[in-house]
């Protein structure tokens, strides 16, 4: 008998909730139904299976090696692997000043081969707080991105990969790689329904030490979340936007639809449309 056919038991076992209809329009945990003054076992027991999860997803480790190798194969760009100051996964997640700027070996490396002439846009691949996200989203993201970039006149530094990086690590890369703008896709702090969170960061004319209204967000890009097309989307119309005023941050504004949204379609009202 699945959710929406619970009904209390002459035993009042499992009483369900009036609001179930609503659980097919998210993924929040809603109408759960009780047993008593508690939950039913199984939302119980899906709650534990998600927190771990989550928490599993702060602390692993991404494998930057397997990643490099993937995203150079699939889009013909070299990729640098380079680390950030805090030297461990513990350290990262006490410190996080120490995430947001490079460790002196990768900076040394980036400054001993310095890009020619400028370039127009620069890649921050960084585990954040969810190397699973950057895993399973960065490279089929990125490969919609660029097919979208493809016609047009961009030039790309190298993609880098920065372990135990945030988002502000992005602009101390950026700026080495002589790049007008930065994109960092970071692994997002973990939900209890979404541990694969990928978010999106684009800062025009990046250097280390800006602060978080220089920069556009995109969130929740995952297969379940925001798909990797309408972020494509958004992010390509950002760019082109950012590169043409120059500008990053609480200046730009998303002034997109989705690309598929009908933007003429009636409103309705879902609490007033269930079955």
């Amino acid at each position: 008998m699945d959710d929406d056919e619970q009904r209390t038991t002459p035993e009042g076992q499992v009483i369900a909730n009036p609001w179930q209809a609503l659980r097919r329009f998210t993924a929040a945990r809603i109408a759960l139904g009780r047993s008593g003054v508690s939950q039913p076992t199984a939302p119980q027991l899906e709650f534990q299976l998600a927190h771990a999860q989550a928490r599993d997803a702060v602390h692993l480790a991404l494998d930057d090696a397997a990643l490099a190798e993937a995203l150079s194969g699939a889009t013909g760009q070299p990729c640098l692997r380079l680390h950030s100051g805090a030297a461990s996964r513990d350290i990262y997640l006490q410190r996080p000043d120490l995430g947001r700027r490079l460790d002196e070996a990768s900076r040394k490396a980036l400054l001993a081969a310095p890009p020619a002439v400028p370039v127009d846009l620069a890649f921050v691949i960084a585990d954040g707080l969810s190397a699973l996200a950057i895993q399973q989203n960065a490279l089929p993201f990125l490969r919609v991105l660029l097919a979208r970039l493809a016609p047009e006149s961009w030039t790309l530094a190298p993609l880098a990969i920065v372990r135990q990086g945030r988002v502000a690590v992005g602009d101390e890369v950026g700026q080495l790689l002589n790049a007008r703008a930065v994109v960092v896709l970071v692994g997002e702090r973990p939900g209890l329904s979404s541990p694969d969170s990928m978010g999106l960061y684009l800062t025009w004319a990046p250097q280390a030490g800006l602060t978080d209204a220089s920069r556009n967000c995109i969130s929740n890009v995952r297969p379940a979340g925001l798909p990797y097309e309408e972020a494509a989307f958004k992010l390509h119309y950002l760019l082109t936007q950012s590169r043409q005023r120059q500008l990053s941050g609480v200046a730009l504004k998303d002034e997109t639809a989705g690309e598929h949204t009908a933007l003429d379609a009636p409103r309705t009202n879902f609490l007033l449309d269930l079955d």
